[in-house]
This record gives C-alpha cells, sequence and structure tokens, in this order.
C-alpha cells in the first residue's frame, strides 16, 4: 500500500472480480466489481469488454482511480464483451435499462452514486430520471442528451453503414475518433479490443440506439446532484451536446475540461479525476506504480501475444514446457488477469507490439 500526500492509501495491485447476473428480459450480464467502499455503479459508452478493458494500462488505471474509496461496478451490456449474445430485438433504451437493473438487484444496491460515460450518460441520466429516490449523485461524461443532434445525419449513415460492411476498417477509424491522443500502443490494443467486444451487427445496433437516443423530457426529474463534465474538443460528442445535458438538469455543474479525445482514460485524465473524486467527497489520489514484469515474462508476454502455446513458448525459450507455463501463470497472478487473451491486451496496449 502507499500512502498519499492527504493520507489516502492507494493499492497499486487492486483486483477485479467477475460474476454473471440474468435481467428481467433473460439476458445473461457479466458485471465486475472492484474496490471497496460506497456504491459507485459505471455505465459504459457505446462496446465494453471487463477483461480487456482491464487489460489495458491506461483503462483500468482509470477505473482503478475510481475504485480508490469506492465500491466499483461495471458491466457489460447484452451481447457485449462478457455478457450473453444478443437477441434479434432492436437495441432500445429500456434493454439498456433491463440490464442495469438487473445487476442493481443482483449486487443488492439500494441507494448509490452512478456515473454514465458518453452514451452511457444517456443511460445513466435515464435512470437517475426514472429512479430519482435510488441515486445519490450523479457524474456524466462525453454525454448527449438527443442522439439525433450529435452528428449530421448523413454522417451518422456514413459510420453506421462502415461499421455495418467493414467492421475492421471501422474499428480502426473510430479508434482514431475516440482516441486521437492515444499512443500507438493503447490504440492498437483498443481496435482490437472493439472488435473483441462485439459482432459487426451488435455494434451497429448499439450505435444507431446512441444515435436515436433522447432523454430530454426526463432530466428534469433528477434529484440527485449531479456534475456533467466535457473535453472542450471532444471529436465524438461536441461540447455543446454537454452543455444541453447540464442545462436540462436542475441545478446541474457544468465543467468543461482540455482536450479533444472521448475515451476518458486518454489524454489529459488528471483534470477529469480531480473534478470526480472532489464531487464524490474523496481526497486527491496520488498515481501508483503499476505492477513490472521481469525481463523473462516479458519475453513470454510478447509469445502469448504472437498466439504461442506453452510448448512453443518453451522452445523458443529454451526452457521446458512446464516452466513456460509457469511463467504464463505468474504474469496473470501479477497483473491480476484472468487469461492469456488479457496478457496479449496488455501486451499491445503496452507498446509492446510496435
Amino acid at each position: 500500500m502507499m500512502p498519499g500526500r492527504s493520507g489516502l492509501t492507494h493499492n497499486v495491485a487492486m483486483g477485479q472480480r467477475i460474476a454473471t447476473t440474468v435481467s428481467p428480459a433473460g439476458a445473461t450480464i457479466a458485471y465486475a466489481t472492484a474496490g471497496s467502499g460506497p456504491l459507485l455503479v459505471y455505465v459504459s459508452g457505446w462496446l465494453s469488454h471487463l477483461d480487456l478493458s482491464w487489460a489495458l494500462p491506461a483503462e483500468r488505471a482509470f477505473y482503478e482511480t475510481l475504485a480508490d474509496g469506492r465500491r466499483l461496478i461495471r458491466y457489460d451490456k447484452p451481447g457485449c464483451g462478457l455478457s450473453g449474445r444478443a437477441t434479434p430485438e432492436p437495441y432500445t433504451m429500456d434493454r439498456e435499462l433491463d440490464a442495469l437493473r438487473a445487476v442493481l438487484a443482483t449486487t443488492g444496491a439500494g441507494r448509490f452514486d452512478l456515473m454514465g460515460v458518453s452514451s452511457g450518460a444517456a443511460v445513466a441520466a435515464a435512470w437517475a430520471g426514472r429512479h430519482p429516490e435510488t441515486v445519490s449523485r450523479l457524474v456524466l461524461y462525453g454525454g448527449w442528451p438527443h442522439g439525433p443532434a450529435v452528428a449530421a445525419p448523413e454522417i451518422q449513415r456514413h459510420v453506421l453503414g462502415l461499421v455495418r460492411q467493414h467492421w475492421g476498417l471501422a474499428s480502426d477509424l473510430l479508434a482514431d475518433l475516440f482516441a486521437p491522443d492515444a499512443d500507438a500502443g493503447t490504440r492498437a490494443a483498443f481496435t482490437r479490443y472493439q472488435r473483441e467486444s462485439a459482432s459487426a451487427e451488435t455494434a451497429c445496433a448499439m450505435l444507431l440506439m446512441a444515435y436515436g437516443t433522447d432523454v430530454l423530457d426526463l432530466l428534469g426529474r433528477i434529484a440527485a446532484p449531479t456534475l456533467v463534465v466535457h473535453r472542450e474538443r471532444d471529436r465524438a460528442a461536441p461540447i455543446a451536446q454537454g452543455r444541453r445535458l447540464a442545462d436540462g438538469i436542475p441545478r446541474a455543474r457544468f465543467v468543461a475540461i482540455p482536450g479533444r479525445s472521448h475515451l476518458p482514460y486518454v489524454g489529459e485524465v488528471e483534470p477529469l479525476v480531480r473534478e470526480i473524486r472532489r464531487f464524490l467527497g474523496l481526497p486527491v489520489r496520488r498515481r501508483g506504480v503499476a505492477p513490472a514484469l521481469t525481463a523473462r515474462q516479458h519475453e513470454v508476454a510478447a509469445l502469448v501475444a504472437r498466439g504461442c502455446t506453452n510448448r512453443e513458448i518453451g522452445e523458443r525459450l529454451g526452457i521446458a514446457e512446464r516452466s513456460a507455463e509457469a511463467h504464463v501463470e505468474r504474469i496473470r497472478l501479477r497483473l491480476d488477469f484472468r487469461s492469456r487473451a488479457q496478457i496479449a491486451a496488455w501486451y499491445v496496449a503496452a507498446g509492446g507490439a510496435n
């Protein structure tokens, strides 16, 4: 444990625990918990993957910041990440809220802090408007209340068509839109992560819902103290949409922060983290030191990223297959990973594949 200047302690090896539940509509929903303290429920944006997001150093560091002093709960939406396959019905706000309701019921959440990012901001706002008695504080980042106003109709049609017909190319182009300030490793890992999170069909259905979102009539019903944060030059969601979101919520506080990346964990992260922790009544947090691998473990991680089996790793490094297996297991435990796929994603994001 590392003491911060304010006396706050930071566990640099914070663990993530994953479980599943079933929504009232019968969808299997995977959710993750990390940290301890009062409950903070996090609604992700367009796509998510609980395992792979934990493997990206920048994204994981952001979640660990939120979980320092809070019990953070995240979940993958229906058909996304570790959750069950999507059903053929159209993706709707009710479906989004159904998944959130299932996670809240399973985790025993009564009254809690709620945070939504990107398209998840509208989901969080809708919940807070429909169930104001359950939300203590509401944080909305990079969101919008009215999807049709996020981009011109022709741009929306182009993006939807690209995702539907060329998911590989679309994921690369969208990585540039969402995270122009990301380093090469993080961008490469995020591009792969999008494709691993959902099929082209599911990604398109979820994006269509985001473009069709309209929660304007629910904003006035939100009773919780609300913080709306938006980057000044956000390339995916214009700042005017963030202001419109805040304007509709009684007594909401709007904060514009520097930057152009839409993903909260890319670019200038410290101003965002500072605003969120201050609003939640948490002390300033010092960043800890991420777990490090030995030189041999880096070699093994590189071979895992290339898709090598334990036998192939042993042959390439001149060690027994059992020794290679032991190295992989030590890497997994050191980084709090559950799979080889997470090791591979971590290696790419850390710049090892460049």
